[in-house]
């Protein structure tokens, strides 16, 4: 059974066979394909056979030795020097802007001079 789309109601309601025909399928179109858009050449997956290119080094083995190595150390901070300064400057920051707050509230709370 066809369906179409009721233009009163807004819902679908059956029609005859003859009615069908779905949006974008014309009978004028021609059957050629749309002009390439990037002509530059590229290599699909199944053409480049067992080679694949990389831009660097894989370093996943040795970023996994590193994270999972069980020395103590919480893993935000096995990262060396840069781990530590990111840490300890988000920390200041924390507790700074936490004490700016209760200072702000501290004088909010204040009664206003007349």
């Amino acid at each position: 059974m066809y369906y179409r789309l009721n233009g009163i109601t807004q819902r679908l309601s059956g029609a005859a066979a003859s009615a069908y025909c779905p949006q974008g399928l014309k009978a004028g179109l021609p059957a050629c394909s749309p002009p390439v858009i990037f002509t530059s050449p590229t290599k699909l997956v199944s053409e480049a056979g067992s080679q694949v290119e990389y831009l660097g080094a894989n370093k996943v083995a040795d970023l996994q030795r590193l994270f999972q190595k069980t020395d103590g150390v919480p893993v935000h901070l096995k990262g060396g020097l840069m781990d530590k300064l990111l840490y300890r400057t988000t920390m200041g920051l924390t507790v700074g802007g936490a004490l700016y707050c209760l200072v702000a509230l501290y004088i909010a709370a204040q009664p206003g001079n007349k």
